[in-house]
């Protein structure tokens, strides 16, 4: 999903065992009584499931079928690509389709509506930001380029209707030409650098009421040009103490300006845990992201369909790992609306059988209807 169009679409990670199974889980627990409440209603267990669950589709025309999910509350929201769109005009349609899907639904809180728009080749919509991070970051007044860009992201996208940019990146790219520096999607190798735009870029954007994402948490800019996650595994062996000083310094800074959303990365970062990809990690989520650095918000994976799982590994399973991991949404970006449904029904069985704690979950599903109705 972060290529340029010209490219494949990528995104990340690989797998590991399952989270322990709750020991024993209530039919209260279970109720519809227990389950989250969207206005007047409460959700079935397969609407609370869907809260947590982002869709795509292939091609300029949204299929019915995604049409009826939304109706039915069973989706958070919907991510768009370039094979999604063809203009301004073409996009703005297709968002009144999906939002007036929307108005029927149970759920009242606006679809979470994203693309990637960094800058530079790394563009869904045609115009700003023009500049990629590392142009901005060569700018001779790098932390006004910066905010003109998120600024220009914000307006473009708001524009046709989409309320979340997954935007920035802040990954700290170590080596010229390595896998984040390409196509020049960090704007340093230099982390106070990364931090003060990155903080500079995430204000000027949500300013608009369009909500920002930091990427890829702790840090893809140590990984080397032939280190995709969408494509493979992917280990990245920097030491504790550089990983947090490095790498994770401009996620402080993110969390610091208020960003609403964060990327956390499929790499496996042996310092952190060396048995899960990070997104697939609850020591990575719940401790170093969470706890040590104090971040509230929203969680969000890279692609669930990533070539870093092992292909063995069902849509089903990797939904319910992440989720047990501490993410809060899972993009389910492979252009189909079964992937979606794949996850949001292993989500509801997950959730009923009590191989996802309630508490754990009803959380998740509150951080994401409070972003969604603070975008209205």
């Amino acid at each position: 999903m972060d290529a340029p169009r010209s490219r494949p679409v990528r995104r990340r990670t690989v797998l590991t065992a399952a989270g322990a199974v709750a020991a024993s889980v209530t039919a209260a627990r279970a109720s519809a009584a227990e389950r989250p409440r969207t206005g007047s209603a409460a959700l079935t267990a397969r609407q609370t499931a869907g809260q947590r669950v982002i869709y795509s589709y292939p091609g300029l025309t949204v299929p019915s079928a995604l049409l009826t999910t939304i109706s039915a509350g069973e989706a958070a929201g919907v991510i768009f690509f370039g094979e999604n769109i063809s203009s301004e005009s073409q996009i703005t349609s297709v968002i009144k389709q999906l939002v007036q899907a929307n108005a029927s639904s149970p759920v009242r809180a606006p679809l979470l509506l994203m693309t990637d728009q960094e800058g530079g080749e790394v563009r869904r919509l045609p115009g700003a930001p023009t500049l990629s991070e590392k142009q901005v970051g060569e700018a001779a007044q790098p932390q006004t380029a910066a905010a003109q860009a998120g600024t220009g992201a914000g307006q473009n996208l708001g524009g046709v209707g989409m309320n979340v940019n997954l935007a920035p990146v802040l990954d700290v790219y170590y080596t010229a030409g390595n896998f984040i520096d390409e196509y020049q999607r960090s704007f340093s190798n230099d982390p106070s650098t990364v931090s003060s735009l990155g903080q500079a870029f995430i204000t000027a954007q949500q300013g608009t009421g369009v909500a920002a994402t930091a990427k890829h948490f702790p840090g893809l800019g140590a990984a080397t040009a032939s280190q995709d996650t969408d494509a493979g595994p992917v280990t990245l062996t920097q030491s504790l103490s550089k990983l947090r000083s490095v790498d994770e310094a401009p996620y402080q800074a993110a969390i610091a300006a208020g960003v609403r959303l964060v990327m956390v990365s499929w790499a496996v970062y042996p310092a952190l845990d060396a048995s899960a990809p990070a997104g697939l990690s609850a020591t990575v989520v719940q401790q170093e992201l969470r706890g040590r650095l104090g971040y509230t918000g929203v969680t969000v994976t890279d692609a669930l369909e990533a070539g870093a799982i092992s292909s063995s590994y069902s849509t089903a399973q990797r939904a319910v790992l992440a989720a047990g991991a501490g993410m809060d949404l899972l993009l389910c970006s492979a252009r189909a609306t079964s992937q979606g449904d794949a996850a949001a029904q292993a989500l509801a069985d997950a959730y009923t059988g009590g191989q996802l704690p309630a508490a754990d979950f009803d959380a998740a599903v509150q951080r994401v209807t409070a972003l969604r109705t603070s975008l209205s």
